[in-house]
């Protein structure tokens, strides 16, 4: 517990996988946690958002989600940022700070690029999460290797992106995926069913690589 107190985790992302991965490290006894999000509450995230309630529509959601880590645990430090993560928004993140970088974003480019970077920082352990949207059965999330992982097209959009750009991650990255065939909607649905798990997962790599430290 000591250990898990000391390190320092940067969440991007706390939507419908983010979100659940947060407070899941903060229950588990984290107490420096860095989240970056820049949306804000939208009726269509109450299905699977922790921060997302009617009484929060259209406040940030790092604010909402903020006051609920420390309503669990007074003594953590939250650090709450409200800005998107882009190649050029990167600089104002200082990656190398933080022991564990943790990747929740959905959008492609971001997602490679945050990636790259954050395999660069030097002591940091990255983990990701790649598509959770269209699927039903939370017993067939998975974690691999980025370049291990099967049947998921977040994971091959980014794999194809680094191998555009002739990109290479400069450690392991550690994912969490789905083995389900992602279902066939118009709309690119997801259920709290999955992506809390999604969630709880990312921060079950972490309190399994302290212990493998320890």
């Amino acid at each position: 517990m000591a250990l898990l107190q000391s390190k320092r985790v940067i969440l991007f992302g706390i939507g419908g996988v983010g979100s659940w991965c947060a407070e899941a490290l903060i229950r588990t006894g984290l107490r420096h946690l860095t989240i970056v999000d820049d949306d804000i509450v939208q009726s269509s995230n109450i299905n699977r958002q922790l921060p997302a309630l009617p009484a929060t529509l259209g406040r940030p959601k790092v604010e909402v989600l903020r006051e609920r880590l420390l309503a669990i645990n007074p003594e953590a430090e939250i650090i709450a940022i409200q800005a998107r993560y882009t190649a050029e928004t990167a600089a104002d993140f200082s990656l190398a700070e933080y022991d564990y970088i943790i990747d929740a974003i959905d959008s492609v480019a971001e997602k490679t690029d945050l990636i790259i970077r954050a395999s660069r920082a030097r002591g940091a352990r990255v983990f990701s999460s790649m598509g959770a949207a269209l699927r039903l059965d939370p017993t067939q999330v998975r974690t691999a290797e980025l370049f291990d992982v099967k049947g998921d097209a977040l994971a091959k959009a980014v794999r194809a992106r680094m191998k555009k750009l002739d990109l290479h991650p400069s450690k392991k990255i550690r994912c969490v995926y789905s083995e389900e065939q992602a279902q066939r909607c118009e709309t690119r649905g997801s259920l709290m069913q999955v992506t809390a798990v999604f969630g709880c997962t990312l921060a079950s790599l972490v309190t399994k690589d302290l212990l493998s430290r320890a």
